[in-house]
């Protein structure tokens, strides 16, 4: 609230005071309890070359990828989604009424048709059956992207994405009763394309919106190169 009213609405006025005006007209963020959930150790057949280090100094250097869910009268709709770890970008996704693996070869298609050169990029995963499928093996061969899994449990690479699935949670999946997948759908695109990318600011990046950062910085980050 306090970097909006800032740097989005030229505003002058401290986050001290922010807070106490929240406070007086109890005005709090959406929270909500983490799920929690026992996973069971499969085969993988990449290496974890990230080891717990989510940095990237330009884009399209390292995606993270991974699948959630939530209920409609219709049944689960899943959502897989691919954010670059360098601006925190959604730069791939697909919806889907089964958690198969063609939900990640369509957001990995995505996502190159997006980005273009993509040639070297490390598509960080955990170990789940749709990412370990043939045919994400052979999409990832395909564009020449590097394949890398996560170790079992482990909560830094779970943290990668909860950040912005947790927000997706609070802003959308848990605001209201869902009637039909369709309206989900549009639910979740219209918030990635216009509040996440383009309103949401982020303390990693500086107070920056994901379209922000890189047009601010990767000009930087390219000239540093």
């Amino acid at each position: 609230m306090h970097a909006e009213l800032r740097l989005g609405m030229g505003v002058a006025c401290g986050r001290k005071r922010v807070a106490r005006l929240m406070r007086s007209a109890r005005i709090s963020g959406i929270a909500h309890r983490r799920k929690r959930g026992r996973r069971h150790p499969a085969p993988a057949p990449h290496e974890d070359l990230v080891k717990g280090r989510f940095v990237a100094q330009a884009p399209n250097r390292l995606w993270r990828t991974d699948v959630t869910e939530h209920p409609t009268g219709e049944g689960k709709l899943y959502l897989c989604a691919i954010k670059d770890v360098y601006s925190n970008r959604i730069v791939g996704y697909s919806t889907s009424d089964r958690m198969k693996s063609r939900i990640a070869v369509n957001a990995l298609a995505s996502a190159v048709q997006r980005r273009g050169e993509v040639a070297g990029s490390v598509v960080h995963s955990d170990r789940g059956s749709q990412f370990r499928s043939r045919k994400v093996l052979a999409e990832l061969a395909r564009h020449d992207l590097v394949g890398s899994m996560g170790q079992v449990a482990s909560a830094g690479d779970n943290a990668a994405m909860e950040s912005s699935f947790s927000l997706l949670q609070k802003n959308v999946l848990n605001r209201r009763r869902w009637a039909t997948r369709d309206d989900l759908r549009i639910a979740i695109v219209t918030w990635i394309e216009r509040t996440y990318h383009r309103r949401r600011r982020q303390a990693r990046l500086g107070r920056l919106t994901p379209i922000e950062f890189e047009t601010i910085m990767t000009p930087q980050a390219a000239l540093a190169a």
